[in-house]
């Protein structure tokens, strides 16, 4: 199986321009791609993974990654699937934000000399010169042609800021600056951002000619992202220091029944031959899928010894008992103790399991709270500082919410 057949059977693309000179120069190490990451935070999330896992797919099979972000499109703001216009960043947390996905990135891609490599495209947007896009650039776009496109429908209701307009544009100059001057002559993104990247492609065979090979494929990447991307509680972030290894193993191995296998073909790197043969499991046997997700994208994300800790942990909890050294723990002092102790409700509170007391009663008196694996009927259990020492209380909240707590 060829490379561009394997993207293809693990169910990752959309839409492609070009598709036997694609397949040509994937299949023999000979695309130079890119895909960008606009820096909106300080870590990249469960949404990004797809495309980092992409990457790391094509590097491995001899092409070159090259990591764009968005140092100068970060001041504009993509439109893509908002009905609001994004908050205004300053240039010193865009530039912080940047600095901390290259060090996440280098998780998954290898960096250096005749390797991948990582540019900011601030280092050639905060330079141009307004009028001479204008000309240069804004003649070859049709405001008619640009009304149309899917990333802006959506804001058209409620308004779209002509700062937004703008941003198809400067995607596309990414395209054309990368073709131009680091030899890019492919982009992967996201299946919403179709319109935005024609421009791009387009746009580079306005100005240098039908002979300008210059490609695009979007690949099944938003619309599976931003459904992973975020659970009740917020996103899911790569930052151990944002989601811990245990709560990110923990996404995975709580997904849907539906979802587990396409998640595996798509996201591990597992044989397909052995993904087609769990294609027949059910029943209990998803369980066992989902843990060798949950094992396999921790370990690419967080290294093999947490990705251990989390899977002994999460089965220490569903087994029955009260271990697990890598769980979320919440710390308490003598000063939390009120006459030597604290009561459930308290306790629910101060771990986040539950956002109030209210709500904390609520799930008592359902049924829905335990400690260590006894449910709990009481609104005035509590539990001494002897209760809490050594290894604590383990506390469940529902069938997958659970928290140590220990005095310090």
């Amino acid at each position: 199986m060829t490379v561009y057949d394997e993207l293809v059977a693990r169910g990752l693309i959309a839409q492609v321009t070009d598709e036997n000179e694609i397949k040509e120069l994937i299949n023999n190490g000979k695309a130079t791609f890119y895909i960008g990451f606009d820096p909106t935070a300080d870590s990249l999330h469960v949404g990004h993974f797809m495309a980092l896992c992409l990457m790391k797919r094509l590097q491995m099979a001899g092409n070159k990654p090259i990591a764009l972000i968005g140092g100068g499109t970060g001041y504009i703001g993509d439109p893509s699937g908002r009905t609001d216009m994004r908050n205004m960043m300053t240039p010193e947390t865009i530039q912080h934000n940047c600095d901390c996905f290259k060090k996440q990135m280098e998780r998954f891609i290898e960096f250096g000399e005749g390797k991948a490599q990582m540019v900011n495209n601030a280092d050639w947007l905060l330079k141009l010169n307004y009028i001479e896009l204008l000309r240069e650039v804004g003649a070859c776009f049709s405001v008619n042609n640009m009304l149309r496109a899917e990333c802006y429908k959506q804001r058209m209701e409620k308004g779209l800021s002509f700062l937004e307009f703008n941003y198809m544009i400067m995607q596309s100059y990414d395209f054309y600056y990368l073709f131009q001057h680091y030899g890019c002559n492919m982009q992967f993104g996201g299946n919403d951002q179709w319109s935005n990247m024609l421009g791009g492609t387009e746009l580079i065979r306005r100005k240098l000619g039908k002979d300008a090979h210059a490609m695009t494929i979007t690949l099944l990447l938003n619309s599976e992202g931003k459904k992973m991307g975020k659970t009740a509680s917020g996103a899911v972030w790569l930052d151990p220091n944002k989601t811990s290894p245990y709560d990110f193993y923990q996404y995975w191995r709580n997904i849907d029944d539906a979802d587990v296998l396409k998640c595996i073909r798509m996201l591990t790197f597992l044989p397909l031959e052995q993904i087609d043969e769990m294609d027949k499991w059910e029943g209990s046997q998803l369980n066992t899928a989902k843990e060798i997700l949950a094992y396999e994208l921790t370990k690419l994300v967080h290294g093999e010894e947490e990705a251990n800790k989390a899977q002994e942990s999460a089965r220490a909890i569903f087994g029955g008992g009260a271990g697990g050294a890598d769980m979320p723990t919440t710390e308490l002092t003598e000063a939390d103790l009120e006459g030597g102790s604290v009561d459930i409700l308290t306790l629910l509170v101060k771990t986040g399991l539950c956002p109030s007391k209210g709500e904390a009663r609520r799930n008592v008196q359902q049924g829905g709270v335990e400690a260590n694996g006894e449910k709990v009927t009481e609104f005035g259990r509590s539990f001494t500082a002897e209760d809490l020492s050594g290894e604590g209380v383990v506390l469940r909240r529902g069938k997958k919410k659970y928290q140590r707590v220990v005095l310090k």
